[in-house]
């Protein structure tokens, strides 16, 4: 089985580490405060709309009924999300190993509609990475459109429940705004890493297969594939995490009001 060596002990998110990893780079953590950082993603009309929001007053919450909700609810909702979108990663069948796949290729139960046709079996040193990268921009997909439906509705939430409740959500929304093209840009360069990653396991495989007895190389030349699935998979979860990072703070405030 390959793996790439481990070259840094970056800390931060998972999906950061996780990617260092895979590309085998060295990655040093920015000596820039959050906020200078932050800042260069913003251009001046971003910069605008949220200064126009902190400086308003807070305004009146939507419903007097919001107040009465302690948020568990919408937690539930949430962890049923979440579950089901780690459930959509795990048994994607174009993510799943070789031996849980069926016979002709095809997927599980989490299949959705718009993913590519499964991998064809044989000769895994000739797989192609067009199917994987399709897949995991379907994933991509999902998240983003069911995250950001749970998002909208916790801010709805939390603009029925008081003036300072109301002012984040508001405030939330504009960050979303000024925020969402850049996330999407820098998520959206995944696919490109993870298909370096994968050229790397298959030249690997195919250098053992050269060195080694044909026999040999034959009960082993799908694990290299089924090590990149594998990969492919910690990447979407750690992603996921990522982009639950405003769903959890929107629900912890919530909750905790």
């Amino acid at each position: 089985m390959v793996h790439p060596p481990q070259r840094t002990s970056l800390s931060g998110p998972a999906l950061v580490r996780l990617l260092a990893r895979l590309g085998e780079t060295e990655v040093q953590a920015s000596p820039q405060p959050l906020a200078d950082r932050l800042s260069q993603w913003l251009g001046w009309t971003d910069a605008i709309a949220l200064s126009t929001v902190l400086a308003a007053p807070a305004p009146t919450p939507a419903t007097a009924g919001g107040a009465r909700a302690n948020g568990d609810d919408e937690a539930q909702r949430c962890l049923s999300l979440r579950s089901t979108l780690s459930k959509a990663i795990a048994l994607d069948g174009v993510l799943a190993p070789a031996k849980a796949r069926r016979p002709g290729g095809g997927y599980g139960h989490a299949r959705a509609s718009q993913q590519p046709a499964p991998l064809p079996e044989a000769p895994d040193t000739d797989a192609d990475y067009a199917v994987f990268r399709q897949c995991y921009i379907a994933l991509q997909q999902k998240m983003e459109t069911d995250i950001g439906d749970v998002r909208g509705r916790l801010r709805s939430r939390l603009a029925a429940v008081s003036p300072a409740m109301a002012k984040l959500a508001t405030l939330d929304a504009a960050m979303e705004r000024s925020l969402a093209a850049r996330e999407r840009s820098l998520l959206g360069t995944v696919p490109g890493l993870l298909g370096a990653h994968f050229e790397r396991l298959r030249k690997a495989a195919r250098e053992a297969a050269a060195r080694e007895a044909q026999a040999a190389a034959d009960s082993t030349s799908g694990a290299w594939l089924d090590v990149f699935r594998k990969d492919v998979q910690s990447v979407l979860l750690a992603e996921l995490d990522v982009r639950f990072q405003p769903v959890e703070g929107l629900l912890a405030a919530l909750r905790a009001r």
